[in-house]
């Protein structure tokens, strides 16, 4: 995968993180190498392995905004490692790694806000749905924040609505604004299994389904943000999660398949 350098991003570019939540990283390759997500296979090589910093989406997301993405799978020293994002002095040096954006606000979605952008979340899990003091925290992050039962994760149309909406608000800004636009994908968390005509369980079968299912969504969002400006997309899974592995189910525990996510980037042109 290309690096990046964030300092020719920032201020010149929109950037647009999609988090595919719950995407396990096996069924993630497998979709890949059949062809059956051919918009994410357009863009930016095969998703890595990474491991991801937390097993369920609460902790997992308080290291991604501070700037802690999925680390890759293979040993490497955490000092050489190349980072999107650079929280100054939080246990990993003053200096930051060459192209990597430096800041010293909580979050990088804060420090983007700092520079000009506009920063819009879209949820999906509960965890954005801002109906509790948890679900606000991570909205609060962000200027502008949106979340509607029709987003969550018991909706079949869940990211068709999301995509709708993002689209309508990027319609809304002029192509000089700089956009960070932050979307949670409920589709692939549980239940999934309305993916599969006539399932009534979720398993690996239905949580591809519903990968395929944003697959196909994708275009018309990334061709409004082509209408703008050039796009970093930064395409990830908080965790993973099981069925029956090991007699485990669901996630936010340490099993292999629950913390090992996809990840990639790309500039969309």
């Amino acid at each position: 995968m290309d690096q990046i350098n964030m300092n020719e991003v920032v201020g010149k570019q929109d950037i647009l993180m999609l988090c595919f939540d719950t995407l396990r990283y096996d069924i993630c390759k497998e979709e890949e190498k059949k062809g059956t997500i051919p918009v994410l296979n357009s863009y930016g090589g095969p998703f890595e392995k990474r491991h991801a910093p937390g097993t369920f989406t609460y902790p997992s997301h308080f290291a991604i905004f501070a700037g802690f993405f999925p680390s890759p799978a293979e040993p490497e020293q955490v000092r050489e490692r190349h980072s999107l994002f650079f929280p100054e002095r939080a246990g990993t040096g003053r200096i930051a790694h060459g192209g990597s954006y430096s800041y010293r606000e909580a979050t990088f979605v804060e420090s983007l806000a700092n520079r000009g952008y506009e920063t819009i979340c879209i949820g999906g899990v509960h965890f954005f749905s801002k109906r509790n003091a948890i679900g606000k925290v991570f909205p609060s992050y962000f200027k502008k924040s949106y979340w509607r039962t029709s987003f969550g994760c018991t909706e079949k149309d869940s990211a068709e609505k999301q995509i709708d909406h993002a689209i309508r608000l990027i319609e809304k800004y002029p192509a000089t604004q700089r956009l960070f636009m932050y979307i949670n994908f409920s589709a692939i968390h549980y239940p999934n299994f309305f993916y599969v005509e006539g399932k009534k369980e979720d398993d690996p079968e239905s949580h591809a389904a519903a990968f395929r299912y944003v697959d196909r969504l994708l275009p018309r969002l990334f061709e409004a943000f082509r209408k703008r400006s050039q796009t970093l997309v930064i395409a990830l899974s908080d965790h993973g999660t099981c069925y029956g592995e090991e007699g485990y189910r669901n996630h936010g525990i340490a099993h292999e398949v629950v913390y090992t996510v996809p990840y990639k980037h790309f500039i969309l042109d």
